[in-house]
């Protein structure tokens, strides 16, 4: 089991405390409605035990040692990975994983001292950075390393989770009305007044999300914005742009290092979503909140401190500014503006109506439940003018009440939805509002947890906010107090369609609500891999390569993998026949291609390749730009003479020309012979590498004949003068004609493209290479000054 599926599993635990040992019963009761109930089921028996809290010791173990393995995996995954992306990727997941161990080992000691809900905040904030890892992956590369799939699977157990806590309240049947007691519960201060977005409304993004993002330009588009919602991005330490696209035109982002900077270049946005951790939010959010321009702030972090969240609060408050969130997936004003990941995908949001406004005012604690009730509101009414879900956590920056109160304020709603849970006062908050008269449009409310019956124990729901203090806090109270209110509550949630659809319909009877006119929203331009991906499109590439891969994996080198060339002991000159050559060679041919990068290395540090390479490192230049520098000398006069020798010789020999009529006729021609002459060499003194080449040739070549032409050659030459010998750029020339030749392996159209294009001379240019980098370390180890070109060495003339 990864890393990702423990911690899901430490959740679920941690989410059905309770006092006294778990029994089979509460096992049989959940796992039935998860997606997997043999899987649920073998989960929470695997412990061995029915003691809850000894599950969770089990579970935070196995979770410490899993976390720590994958902290190792991603570091192990970062340090051999090629592609950039990859390598990124990992780096983030080792982070991110790491952040995860200390989370778990916070939560040990919480455990020790028997505070459930500090474990509860702990193991969330793992999971949150398991999520953090797991958002990599939906960006390319394709990633198969076991990283992703405990991802995947952490998912598939937190809808066990999900399932679990839908269903929790307190054992214990609601007291008659007449015994509720009287609830001095203070109405909280409104935060506002009415509306808080608008079609003009602009947002800065903290924390760079790219679907999060993309999802909010979509929905600008669908909703015919004119102007994109993200005004501008801020990731802390970064500047630039991030290209996205708005329709189908894409645009460039501003990105800020700094909230005060980005703020100070965008006056008119006004929103600040925060997608930093629950370690970083609460700062990053009071930072905002002081911002003058800034009046809205949505926090998406689960776990942020309470105390931290408090202080929030309080400034916000104090100020006439907004929190929505902690753990929230933000809100929405249809048509309009919308925060995230809000409201899902764009197929959901049409499938909603969120394109365009309706009349009716939606506020939960629950982003997922706000999906489904937009679905649930748009099946039965015109859809809705606003939605929020203001997160779960157990101080909210702003309250169910909070956002009843300004729909209330707002023309354009004409009924409101709430949907509450259990735990918390919150909703008596909204009871006092109606009775007091504050509330004048229909509210129609359910609080979900309406099955304790099924557990025999206290349990809790999955947002920390969810925990009933006493009977007061249960879901049935609730119902009761806001049903004697004056709102209208249903029996049960699945009546709760029915209510809002024949409350819907009294407006429109009584000529309150005049339906909204449906309009075609525009089509979403599809992305291009997503459409490739499912088969609507096929686009051409941009780049061809034969020679590697990097698909799988492990990259290959012309088909063969690179744990089969380390394997199978391959050297310098068999990579080289696979990359350039795309074929494995005979190992003679790779040998000579090993003994022609060994004697071209380097040839001292006069000759002007050397010598540019070390007047640029004494200069201060870097490795790269000294190398470059030698580099850059290479080419018919220095080095650059292997493929002209070979192509003139095999043209001679081709055409059957005697030594005599090629020397004459190139000498008609005005051309030097390539691969003959050398300014120190003479006859009686050859060059010792010319030599060592020949002799090993003549010993494991099948065929010499090109090289043997090259020797008739130079004795004619040597007639004419006695530095006209074959040199090491003849010799590689001549000889690699017989490698391509004798081997076999080559046709002769082959043979003549390898010698047009110029692969001979990346022999020299590569080998070179290796003396250039040397001569640059040893510049730069004996702390070499600024080169000065002596006067004496000038001959200065008029």
């Amino acid at each position: 089991m990864g890393n990702s599926n423990l911690l899901a599993f430490l959740a679920l635990v941690l989410f059905i405390v309770v006092s006294h040992a778990a029994s089979n019963d509460v096992v049989s009761t959940i796992c039935p409605k998860t997606t997997n109930p043999p899987f649920c089921s073998s989960v929470l028996r695997s412990a061995g035990t029915t003691d809850l809290k000894g599950l969770t010791v089990y579970a935070l173990n196995l979770a410490h040692t899993n976390a720590a393995k994958s902290v190792a995996l991603a570091k192990s995954l970062a340090a051999t990975a090629t592609n950039p992306q990859l390598k990124q990727r990992y780096s983030s997941c080792a982070g991110s994983y790491d952040e995860a161990v200390g989370d778990v080992e916070n939560a040990q000691k919480d455990l020790a001292l028997g505070d459930f809900n500090a474990v509860n905040i702990a193991t969330s904030g793992a999971m949150t950075e398991i999520d953090d890892c797991q958002d990599n992956f939906n960006q390319p590369p394709p990633d198969t390393s076991m990283l992703s799939k405990n991802g995947l699977m952490q998912h598939t157990l937190y809808n066990i989770v999900h399932r679990v806590t839908m269903c929790i309240q307190f054992p214990v049947n609601p007291p008659p009305p007449d015994s509720l007691p009287s609830l001095q519960v203070p109405l909280t201060l409104t935060m506002a007044t009415g509306q808080i977005f608008s079609r003009t409304t602009q947002a800065l993004f903290y924390n760079y999300k790219q679907l999060p993002i993309q999802r909010m330009l979509d929905f600008d588009f669908l909703c015919g914005r004119e102007t994109p919602s993200v005004a501008g991005i801020i990731n802390p330490g970064s500047e630039g742009f991030q290209k996205l696209f708005f329709g189908q035109e894409e645009i460039a982002i501003p990105v800020h290092s700094t909230i005060e900077a980005a703020c100070a270049a965008h006056p008119t946005a006004d929103v600040f979503i925060n997608f930093a951790s629950f370690r970083s939010a609460a700062a990053s959010s009071l930072s905002a909140l002081k911002q003058p321009t800034i009046r809205v702030i949505a926090i998406i972090a689960e776990g942020v401190p309470e105390s931290d969240t408090k202080q929030l609060i309080a400034y916000a408050r104090a100020n006439n500014k907004v929190v929505i969130g902690p753990a929230t997936v933000g809100g929405i004003q249809a048509g309009a503006f919308k925060i995230g990941d809000t409201a899902g995908t764009i197929d959901n949001i049409i499938q909603c109506k969120l394109y365009r406004p309706g009349s009716v005012g939606f506020v939960s604690k629950s982003g997922g439940m706000s999906n489904e009730m937009y679905n649930t509101i748009a099946r039965v009414t015109d859809g809705i003018y606003e939605g929020m879900a203001i997160g779960g956590d157990v101080f909210p920056g702003s309250t169910l009440s909070d956002h009843i109160l300004r729909f209330n304020n707002i023309p354009q709603v004409k009924m409101m939805v709430v949907l509450g849970e259990l735990g918390g006062r919150d909703e008596y908050s909204l009871v006092e509002a109606m009775k007091q008269g504050k509330v004048n449009k229909p509210v129609v409310a359910w609080v979900s947890g309406t099955c304790a019956t099924l557990f025999k124990s206290e349990v809790q729901f999955g947002h920390a906010g969810a925990k009933s203090g006493g009977e007061l806090e249960s879901a049935q109270a609730k119902n009761q107090a806001l049903r004697d209110a004056g709102a209208i509550v249903p029996t049960s949630y699945e009546a709760l369609e029915d209510a809002i659809k024949e409350t819907f319909g009294k407006l429109v009877e009584e000529g309150k609500i005049t339906p909204v006119q449906e309009v075609k929203p525009p089509q979403i331009p599809e992305d291009l891999n997503s459409a490739i991906k499912s088969g609507k499109v096929r686009a051409p590439t941009h780049i061809i390569s034969t020679i590697s891969d990097d698909r799988g994996e492990e990259p290959s080198y012309a088909g063969i993998p690179m744990s089969s060339i380390v394997e199978q002991g391959y050297g310098v000159g068999d990579v080289i026949s696979l990359l350039w050559f795309k074929r494995s060679l005979p190992r003679y041919c790779t040998h000579f291609i090993e003994i022609c990068i060994m004697l071209c290395a380097d040839h001292g540090p006069c000759v002007s390749g050397a010598h540019n390479t070390i007047v640029t490192a004494r200069a201060g230049k870097d490795l790269v730009s000294s190398l470059v520098s030698g580099l850059l000398t290479i080419g018919p006069r220095f080095g650059g003479a292997i493929d002209d020798a070979a192509r003139y010789f095999k043209d001679a020999y081709d055409r059957n020309l005697t030594p005599y009529e090629f020397v004459e006729s190139m000498k008609k021609k005005g051309i030097r012979v390539p691969g003959i002459g050398h300014r120190i060499k003479r006859g009686d003194n050859r060059d010792k590498r010319v030599e060592l080449l020949q002799r090993f040739a003549r010993t494991h070549f099948p065929s010499v004949k090109y090289m043997e032409y090259a020797v008739q050659v130079e004795t004619y030459t040597l007639s004419k003068a006695n530095n006209l010998v074959l040199n090491v750029d003849g010799a590689i020339g001549s000889l690699f004609l017989d490698l391509l030749a004798g081997s076999g392996m080559f046709s002769k159209q082959e043979i003549d493209e390898i010698v047009e294009i110029g692969y001979l001379n990346g022999l020299f240019v590569l080998a070179r290479s290796i003396g250039l980098i040397g001569h640059t370390f040893d510049q730069k180890r004996l702390k070499q000054p600024l080169y000065r070109h002596p006067w004496e060495d000038v001959l200065y003339t008029k």
